[in-house]
């Protein structure tokens, strides 16, 4: 499905955390499109390279580099020409960087490009993006993973896991998924707010609140009551973003974990006891991102899904390493880590092929931007984890859906825990 880029212009805006980020515009046809890249904060190693301005404007996170970028070296690659799929543009953009981790023109630069021409594609075609990207049969409603208490370095709390997750699962529909997980969340607040006072209500940057907890097992407790005060227990599972790259200590090679220093084995004890307490159904990076063997000890042990995002950095190359290896039994799907649509795309039909899952995730500095929302569509990968219920660049991913899963009607599907993967 062929389009053409008539103009190309990008500019730097703010993304949901108020730093700099690219967004990009293509004219064609007479419309105009928008996309706008995410931004982490927790980044893993792997990652491709993210072009900053340095210097003292906006504390060095500046993206006039990547903007020019496109305005100058992009578009004069792009600018009237018709491109017979999305595949073709990303192939020519990551020719015109020429280096493996996008350190030319920068990923984001590259990646806001990327968006916009598969959101141009579907313009042009006269179909949604969810469709331009994943043909006729996309149609699952994925299950929305909300981080609903925040830990680690994305909230001033002293608990190293990084997120305590709230996942509906066990809904017939979309649409009863969420509302049951939005009252959920305002039950916790509630609850927390009794216990701790009312600063819990300052959310981290995904939207979680900041309990003074020093360990996952009592946040995920609290979540726990708020189900059950509802009447919802049988309805939601729990799951965890670990991220513990940033709590790991390569010189000792331990893991400072509520207020200890731990071996490897001894966190996965720790996870063990957490899984058979809670129910837990999905640990995202539950160690270093480059212990491979420890990846292949959390699968074998768990027998839950384990996700790598740091981990992976939605790389082909090390996800094919790891399916080798059986390490991990799922990918985080983020779109700025690899930089174009096609290479994320690819590395997620990769990982359904060979029985690993996919969540489709956010970052937390993400834009008001919601294609993330029609590329788990796309997938038909049944995950995604886009923040809390709360602020604007969160909900209009969960609103996208909701257009998606009225747009589909009696195709939407929501496969719930049936989505995950948790291979042997």
């Amino acid at each position: 499905m062929s389009f053409r880029i008539d103009k190309i212009h990008a500019r730097e805006v703010l993304d949901g955390r108020a730093w700099p980020t690219v967004e990009v515009e293509i004219s064609s046809n007479d419309s105009t499109i928008l996309a706008q890249v995410p931004a982490g904060l927790s980044k893993g190693t792997h990652e491709a390279f993210e072009l900053r301005d340095g210097g003292k404007r906006y504390g060095g996170k500046g993206v006039r580099k990547a903007v020019e970028n496109v305005n100058t070296i992009i578009s004069s690659k792009v600018t009237g020409r018709e491109f017979s799929s999305q595949e073709e543009l990303d192939r020519l953009l990551i020719e015109v960087d020429g280096t493996v981790e996008k350190k030319r023109l920068g990923s984001n630069a590259i990646l806001g490009v990327s968006l916009a021409g598969a959101k141009t594609g579907a313009k042009m075609n006269h179909i949604s993006l969810y469709r331009y990207l994943g043909g006729e049969d996309a149609c699952t409603l994925p299950v929305p993973f909300f981080d609903v208490i925040g830990g680690g370095i994305l909230a001033g709390i002293p608990m190293e896991i990084q997120e305590c997750i709230l996942a509906p699962t066990n809904f017939s529909s979309y649409s009863d998924a969420m509302q049951g997980s939005v009252e959920v969340y305002f039950e916790l607040g509630r609850i927390l707010a009794k216990r701790y006072g009312k600063t819990v209500l300052n959310l981290g940057d995904d939207g979680g609140y900041t309990p003074q907890i020093t360990s996952a097992d009592v946040g995920l407790s609290w979540i726990q009551r708020a189900v059950d005060n509802l009447g919802y227990g049988r309805n939601f599972d729990y799951a965890l973003d670990a991220a513990a790259t940033h709590f790991y200590d390569a010189k000792s090679k331990k893991y400072r974990c509520a207020g200890k220093k731990i071996t490897r084995e001894k966190l996965i004890d720790y996870y063990e006891k957490l899984v058979k307490k809670f129910n837990i159904i999905s640990i995202e990076d539950p160690l270093n991102q480059d212990d491979w063997a420890g990846f292949q000890e959390c699968r074998k042990r768990l027998k839950i899904q384990i996700v790598g995002d740091d981990f992976f950095a939605t790389n082909l190359n090390r996800l094919s390493k790891a399916v080798e290896q059986k390490a991990a039994n799922a990918m985080l799907l983020k779109i700025n880590q690899i930089g174009t649509i096609t290479e994320a795309l690819e590395a997620g039909r990769y990982a359904l092929k060979n029985g690993y899952g996919v969540m489709v995730s956010e970052r937390s500095g993400e834009p008001e931007d919601d294609s993330i929302a029609d590329i788990a569509v796309a997938l038909n990968c049944g995950q995604i984890k886009t923040g809390a219920p709360v602020r604007a660049e969160h909900t209009a991913k969960y609103n996208r859906l909701f257009r998606i899963e009225h747009e589909l009607g009696a195709k939407a599907r929501y496969v719930g825990r049936k989505s995950l993967s948790t291979l042997s």
